[in-house]
C-alpha cells in the first residue's frame, strides 16, 4: 500500500538529524509539502533538501523563542497555504543529577522540550480548525512514563508532553484534530553518540530491550508517519510505545 499525502503540509521540528531527519525523508516520499526546522545545522539542512524531490523547505528556529516559533508557522502557511500535520520532535537530553542541577539548567530544558510543545501546538491549531482536520504528533519518551534517574528534568518534560497529548486529544478532537505521541526508548542517533561509545553499556542497553536491539531513527519515523495517515483516523490521545518493549522492563 502506497502512502499518498499529496497536498498535505507537514511541519517537522528538529528535522536536520536523527528521528526528525528520517521523518523529513519519509514524509517527502509521500508527496507531502514538508517544512522542517533546525537550530544550527544549516549546511545539513541544505544537503537534505538537495537530496529530496518535491516541496521541501527548512527554517532556522530557536526553540526557546516564542517569536521564532510563531514566525515559523506563519512562514509555513504563507508558503503552502496551511498546516495539516505537526510533528514536534525537537528537544534536548542531558545529565541532571538533582544535587548538582541548578534552576537555570532545569528551566532551559523545559523551555526547549515542553514550552515549545505548547507554543507550536497553539500556533498550528487555528489553521487546522479552519480545515476541520489536523494531526498533532509529539515525540515523547519512555522516560516520561517511568522516570529516569539523573535525568529528572528530561523525564519531567516528556511526562508533561504526555499529559499535554491527552489533554489536546480531548480538547481538539471535536475539530477533526487528533493528538498522539510516539514514545521511543534508546535510539541510535547523534543525541546518544557519546553514550554509545561505551560498548559495555551498549550491550547492557540491548539486553534490557526485549527484542534485543536499539532502535534506528527509521524505526521511530515509520510509526510517526502512520499516525499522520488515514490508517490512524480513529487513534486519538494514544502514547504509542516504539521502544522494543523496554518501557515494560523498568
Amino acid at each position: 500500500m502506497k502512502i499518498d499525502l499529496t497536498n498535505k503540509t507537514v511541519l517537522i521540528t528538529g528535522g536536520s538529524r536523527g528521528i526528525g531527519e528520517s521523518c523529513v525523508r519519509m514524509f517527502a516520499e509521500t508527496g507531502a509539502n514538508v517544512v522542517f526546522t533546525y537550530v544550527q545545522a544549516k549546511k545539513k539542512a541544505e544537503s537534505i533538501i538537495s537530496e529530496l524531490d518535491g516541496n521541501i523547505k527548512a527554517l532556522k528556529v530557536d526553540m526557546e523563542s516564542p517569536e521564532d516559533i510563531e514566525e515559523s508557522v506563519k512562514l509555513t502557511v504563507k508558503e503552502f497555504g496551511s498546516i495539516d500535520v505537526l510533528v514536534h520532535n525537537a528537544g534536548i537530553w542531558n545529565d541532571g543529577e538533582i544535587e548538582k542541577m541548578d534552576l537555570d539548567h532545569w528551566k532551559k530544558l523545559l523551555r526547549i522540550n515542553l514550552d515549545s510543545t505548547f507554543l507550536f501546538t497553539k500556533a498550528v491549531v487555528p489553521y487546522m480548525k479552519k480545515k476541520n482536520w489536523g494531526r498533532i504528533i509529539l515525540v515523547t519518551s519512555t522516560a516520561g512514563q517511568r522516570g529516569e534517574a539523573y535525568h529528572s528534568h528530561y523525564a519531567a518534560s516528556k511526562g508533561g508532553m504526555i499529559s499535554f497529548t491527552k489533554s489536546m486529544a480531548v480538547e481538539l478532537g471535536k475539530y477533526g484534530i487528533t493528538t498522539n505521541s510516539v514514545a521511543p526508548g534508546w535510539v541510535d542517533t547523534d543525541m546518544n553518540i557519546e553514550v554509545f561509545k561505551d560498548m559495555n553499556l551498549v550491550e547492557k542497553i540491548k539486553n534490557d530491550i526485549p527484542i534485543g536491539r536499539i532502535a534506528s531513527a527509521d524505526d521511530i519515523a515509520g510509526p510517526i508517519l502512520f499516525l499522520a495517515t488515514g490508517l490512524a483516523n480513529h487513534i486519538n490521545g494514544e502514547i504509542l510505545n516504539v521502544n522494543g518493549g523496554s518501557v515494560l522492563c523498568g
